[in-house]
């Protein structure tokens, strides 16, 4: 079985070689769709990443992945490493799927005090635990690598939690210092119910809490993650539990939400008021994000989360080929706290682009004033030395209220004028919203196309937007991570113009950004 994937692995790779081969270019990380700068495999399926695990100078992305095609199906984990969590290199399949068990989502550990007893002659063993899926019975199974990860071996003993259920999925897995115990978070996903398990070993689980939620407006929960995160300017920390959102997230479909409060080692607490739903993205392609283990002390700095680009409402049938998916890019997860007077502080979250990706930056165009009739004339005048289809732009707004705001269409068809994707923020209505009718290729399915927004005030009268633009996708980060939103867009080949509209605008940065792939 693990010699007969890793062929049809080797030969997805190398049907790609032979094609440049042929024709004189390399296409592998070419297509008119590829991302340039977020993660996505040569070849075939992926969704929600698994295992996020910092070990031995190595960030390693683990995956949901089909080795055989570019739909859903035949459920393994693929693996990619990084030194930098920018650069990646893909790794073949971690842990397969064997026989009727399919290898649903997880987390990955490093056992540093080797509890487990996996670790030989003093090597420290990775382990990853993940949900073994069959057609009625999902599961609990732990498997371990003594090579960095490179190959596996599953639990003679497995599985390590069985409740004889259908739909018990997603563990999240981490060491909690306090208890010195491993702790386990997994969901009953049709009951939007987190259970809490403790372990001292990874191998035997004592359930020790729940946690639900009678005012989320999921269909389902999916892929939880629980994580103490840093309140930014203090020493305070508090705990941070995201949940993936089968449906019923605000742009329609799958999306995420989350909770803060307390985690004694044994079950959580939500400190929001009931009512108070809170979302991680305000677009329509966040899903199944999660955070690394073992990330090396810096500071005060936040945790790292990664997630899946994509909805599923519609992801198979995006117009990709031969890969279908593809990764956010890494954000830093802190929180502030928003002190009024004579009210109780409130904590929010707040979600920035990691540092490492500045040095893919390129030299800036620079526009300030107030005349966009000016900047527009300036655009087309540098428009053979500005970037095409990889670029961060950022805009500061004064929004006015008796004003319409400001409005900028995006990888727009010079000669069709009613391709584009436009960005905007409405003052009178305080809302952040991105429109991708008419983003090029939409009507693959019907839950595509739409206008979606999210409520967003202005600071000190002012709106700063970070627009991360690649060959299919735009990730929006509002005044300093207050708001995200990431949508995928599929826009034709001539596709490349930048224009502005409305009063309001104060600046704009439009900066290259180089792609990571050699």
């Amino acid at each position: 079985m693990i010699r007969a994937l890793w062929a049809v692995w080797l030969g997805s790779l190398l049907s790609s070689a032979g094609l440049a081969q042929r024709t004189g270019t390399d296409t592998t990380y070419r297509q008119a769709f590829r991302p340039q700068y977020h993660f996505s495999p040569r070849a075939n399926w992926i969704n929600d990443p698994n295992g996020l695990v910092y070990f031995d100078g190595e960030y390693h992305l683990f995956y949901q992945y089909n080795p055989y095609g570019n739909r859903w199906g035949h459920m393994t984990w693929g693996h990619a490493i990084s030194r930098d969590l920018v650069h990646w290199k893909e790794l073949p399949p971690a842990i397969l799927e064997e026989g009727s068990t399919m290898i649903f989502s997880g987390s990955c550990v490093v056992d540093k005090n080797n509890t487990s007893g996996f670790g030989q002659n003093g090597v420290v063993p990775m382990v990853a635990v993940y949900t073994a899926h069959q057609t009625n019975r999902q599961s609990q199974h732990i498997a371990y690598s003594l090579d960095r990860g490179r190959t596996w071996t599953k639990y003679i003993a497995n599985p390590v939690i069985d409740l004889n259920k259908k739909d018990f999925r997603d563990p999240k897995v981490f060491w909690h210092e306090p208890t010195q115990r491993w702790v386990m978070v997994v969901l009953l996903p049709t009951e939007k119910k987190a259970l809490f398990y403790q372990s001292p070993n990874l191998k035997q689980w004592t359930k020790s809490g729940e946690f639900t939620a009678a005012d989320s407006p999921a269909t389902i929960w999916e892929c939880p993650d629980l994580v103490e995160v840093p309140v930014e300017g203090t020493l305070e920390r508090k705990w941070l539990l995201m949940l993936s959102m089968g449906g019923g997230a605000p742009a329609g479909g799958s999306g995420m939400q989350y909770y803060l409060g307390r985690f004694d080692g044994k079950s959580f607490v939500s400190e929001l008021k009931p009512g108070d739903v809170r979302y991680v993205d305000w677009g329509k392609d966040y899903y199944a994000a999660i955070t690394f283990n073992n990330l090396p002390v810096r500071g005060n700095r936040g945790t790292i989360s990664i997630g899946w680009m994509n909805n599923w409402q519609y992801a198979n049938d995006l117009p990709t080929a031969p890969f279908r998916g593809a990764m956010t890019l890494p954000r830093e997860l802190r929180l502030v706290k928003l002190q009024n007077s004579g009210t109780p502080a409130r904590y929010e979250l707040r979600q920035r682009p990691i540092q490492e990706l500045k040095p893919l930056l390129g030299t800036p165009f620079r526009w300030t004033g107030t005349d966009v009739a000016q900047l527009n004339d300036q655009l087309h005048t540098a428009s053979s030395s500005l970037p095409t289809d990889t670029y961060l732009l950022t805009l500061e707004l004064e929004p006015k209220q008796v004003s319409p705001g400001v409005r900028v269409q995006l990888r727009k068809n010079s000669q069709d004028e009613t391709e584009a994707t436009a960005i905007g923020y409405d003052p009178v209505r305080q809302q952040l919203f991105l429109d991708r009718s008419r983003s090029g290729q939409t009507g693959f399915n019907n839950d595509f196309p739409g206008r979606f927004t999210a409520p967003l005030k202005p600071q000190n009268g002012r709106v700063t937007l970070q627009v991360w633009v690649d060959r299919s996708s735009v990730e929006i980060f509002a005044n300093d991570g207050q708001v995200t939103m990431t949508n995928q867009i599929f826009p034709g080949p001539s596709a490349t113009g930048i224009t502005f509209f409305g009063d309001g605008l104060r600046s704009v940065i439009i900066q290259p950004i180089e792609g990571i792939w050699r």
